[in-house]
């Protein structure tokens, strides 16, 4: 396993929702993020979430495409988000979807570990190829 880091800004819109679906605790929104470091890219993606009545505890799922270069290899993949927070407690899984990967990049597996600190974001990418 290889280990990238670095930092990223990241742009939330949030999208008009549908007549038909539409709730207050429910949202979405497009994502777009810019990568420093060792991943160095750009991504465009949407978001699904989900606020409660208790405060601390909501939900998100997201899918972005990021396109630029990994350690120099170029190409593009996919992340799949999965956030909880639970009265606080936050649980997060970001993995590369299977066989989303191009170019240089082609056969990238891994996980994406997200940390937020004095309202600056950073990233750690541990990966392989297959």
């Amino acid at each position: 396993m290889t280990h990238a880091s670095g930092t990223f800004e990241v742009k939330l819109i949030p999208l008009t929702q549908d007549d038909e679906f539409e709730d207050d605790n429910l949202g979405r929104m497009t994502i777009d993020k810019q990568f420093f470091g060792d991943l160095e890219a750009i991504s465009k993606g949407q978001m699904l979430s989900a606020m409660t009545a208790v405060e601390g505890s909501a939900s998100y799922v997201a899918l972005e495409r990021v396109s630029g270069t990994l350690h120099g290899r170029s190409g593009s993949f996919v992340l799949q988000h999965n956030g909880t927070m639970t009265r606080g407690a936050g649980q997060l899984s970001v993995t590369v979807v299977p066989d989303s990967a191009t170019g240089e990049l082609a056969g990238l597996t891994g996980t994406l570990e997200i940390e937020i600190s004095e309202g600056k974001h950073f990233y750690t990418f541990v990966y392989s190829f297959t």
